[in-house]
């Protein structure tokens, strides 16, 4: 929500004050309701505590799903453009997307087209939404477009769920493997210590490592911290900046297993990208260099760069591809079958539902197999610290039966 500074005048006499609404324009009816005439009004900026905040995306991609839905059933009854945004900006529960919305249908209201409205909330709204829109517009079937993008941007958000949740479960584990372990040796394994110093004898030696490195953590726990902000720096340092990052990149895309699963949730957006702009109609250039911009790997991105300098000197679209590595010969082969037969949206779009389908097999099975490694090791550590405090433990009883 926006806040205006106004003046105006009621019939108790002068009005001056501060009010929220999404659009100047709300705002001026909001007071007139109130009975003020508004005599100047001035938007103000916000400060950090009354701003709105938002972090990552400003729309959920749910949110996004719901709206192109809806919006395609309206257009399909009958409602027109303007009505439909007005009426799916109240129903919205997105706090982004009913502010964007409102001032999307105020353009629209002064003839404006969506697509040159949309262009305008790069934050809400990707080039490919403008661009299928622009295109359903020339085409006459809104409706169409806006189905595809919703069927586009459900399965984008189901695959990367899928990758989330691969990733998230041996991170969360992990986490709590450190924690566990950490608690034993600064908390746990120091009240041993004493008993340990008056047996006297030579403690075995898994013991003296664990009370080695108990010793260590007590004094220098913190370094946990400042090692995992070093390394959480040194990889936004990485990720910002192009060269570092298409070689972070290509070693994510090697990494066995998970670059594997990565590389083919990178190539289902890559092909259901651009068989929703094909199937919208949209220029291929255009496409290709939209596909370049949403991909997140710069590796495949970098290909596909090279496809539309391949393309615009004349060339197949697949030839960069073929050479390189990040490009299972499925991928190019139904690509250039496509070329040939005029069916390239269609071969893309099968392209994309295989490789879906075998990153929702491959993170599940990824799960099956890391659960009990994971506990396997989790239970090593603690494990290994028990009966590190326990073997002199024992010992120290034999001694007192002896006597």
């Amino acid at each position: 929500m926006a806040r205006f500074k106004y003046a105006g005048r009621s019939r108790q006499g002068k009005k001056e004050g501060i009010i929220n609404a999404s659009t100047k324009r709300d705002a001026m009816l909001q007071l007139r309701e109130q009975g003020i005439k508004v005599i100047e009004m001035v938007e103000v900026e916000q400060s950090f505590l009354t701003k709105d905040i938002t972090i990552g995306s400003p729309v959920k991609l749910q949110d996004m799903v719901i709206y192109l839905r809806q919006f395609s059933v309206l257009l399909s009854a009958g409602i027109s453009i303007v009505d439909a945004t007005k009426i799916l900006a109240e129903q919205t529960t997105s706090k982004a997307l009913k502010k964007t919305l409102t001032e999307v249908e105020q353009d629209l209201r002064e003839g404006n087209p969506l697509s040159a409205s949309a262009e305008k909330h790069k934050k809400i709204f990707s080039k490919m939404f403008v661009n299928m829109i622009r295109a359903g517009e020339a085409g006459g079937n809104m409706d169409e477009a806006l189905e595809r993008l919703a069927v586009h941007y459900e399965k984008q958000h189901h695959t990367k769920q899928k990758i989330i949740s691969a990733l998230a479960y041996p991170l969360v584990v992990g986490f709590i493997a450190i924690a566990v372990v950490t608690f034993l040796l600064v908390y746990v394994v120091p009240i041993f210590v004493g008993m340990f110093a008056d047996f006297g004898g030579q403690l075995p030696l898994i013991t003296r490592s664990v009370l080695n490195i108990s010793q260590f953590m007590q004094s220098y726990w913190w370094l946990l911290f400042v090692l995992a902000i070093i390394i959480l720096l040194l990889y936004l340092v990485i990720r910002n900046n192009a060269e570092t990052k298409y070689y972070l990149d290509m070693f994510i895309l090697k990494i066995p297993v998970f670059g594997m699963i990565l590389q083919k949730a990178e190539l289902a957006r890559m092909t259901r990208t651009l068989s929703s702009l094909f199937s919208s109609s949209v220029p291929i250039l255009q496409a290709l260099a939209i596909a370049e911009s949403i991909v997140e790997n710069r590796v495949i991105a970098g290909v596909i760069n090279k496809s539309i300098t391949a393309l615009e000197e004349g060339k197949s679209l697949t030839e960069p591809m073929q050479k390189h590595w990040a490009f299972p010969p499925l991928v190019t082969q139904m690509i250039a079958i496509g070329e040939e037969t005029g069916s390239l949206d269609t071969m893309l779009d099968r392209v994309a539902d295989f490789y879906e389908k075998e990153v929702d097999i491959s993170t599940d099975r990824l799960k099956a197999l890391i659960e009990p490694l994971l506990i396997v090791v989790l239970a090593g550590l603690v494990g290994t610290i028990v009966t590190a405090i326990l073997v002199p433990m024992f010992e120290i009883f034999n001694q007192i039966d002896k006597y």
